[in-house]
């Protein structure tokens, strides 16, 4: 992952339980930089352990933290000066959605190295649509509960996911319904 993911889950800790905590987690995951480079790609493992690490130190479930960080990122990316390119992405939440292979395709052309997931909506009624998630990384599903948390909040809405049953999701992706 790149280095963007990595700092914000360094601020996210920071903010919400100070820079001592920081330094801890990265003592347990062996980590012995100062920081990341936001364009440099990290490998996998170190995002991992860094969790591994925060979940260890914060004596917080490793789901929870995830959730807590997808949602972050939503507000953390627009403060990095991402916030144009999300607008790009959508004025609605299930326009945003339905976007998120072209948000990663722009990206991508800063990030040449990004393996990011997947997504494709369907089904889409006036309180709800389901989203089709496919990816290389394993045990990422509470992030992407916090990011679509996130997303409800951008577009000031609040949301449920419920993991349902798909034919597309014999594909070996994952399909969600959302609600609001």
């Amino acid at each position: 992952m790149y280095g963007l993911v990595n700092k914000a889950i360094k601020e996210l800790v920071v903010d919400n339980h100070g820079q001592e905590k920081w330094l801890e987690i990265c003592s347990e995951a062996g980590f012995e930089e100062s920081d990341f480079i936001s364009l440099s790609p990290y490998p996998d493992k170190l995002t991992y352990d860094l969790v591994g690490a925060a979940s260890k130190v914060l004596k917080a479930d490793s789901k929870d933290i995830l959730e807590a960080f997808g949602e972050y990122w939503i507000l953390y990316t627009a403060d990095q000066g991402y916030g144009d390119l999300l607008d790009l992405s959508g004025s609605s939440f299930v326009e945003f959605l339905g976007n998120l292979d072209m948000l990663h395709l722009r990206i991508n052309n800063m990030m040449p190295e990004l393996k990011a997931p997947l997504f494709s909506t369907q089904n889409e009624t006036d309180s709800s649509v389901e989203l089709l998630y496919k990816s290389h990384r394993k045990g990422m599903v509470p992030m992407l509960r916090g990011l679509i948390k996130g997303l409800g909040k951008r577009f000031d809405m609040v949301v449920n996911i419920q993991e349902v049953e798909s034919k597309a999701t014999e594909s070996k992706g994952l399909c969600f319904k959302i609600t609001w």
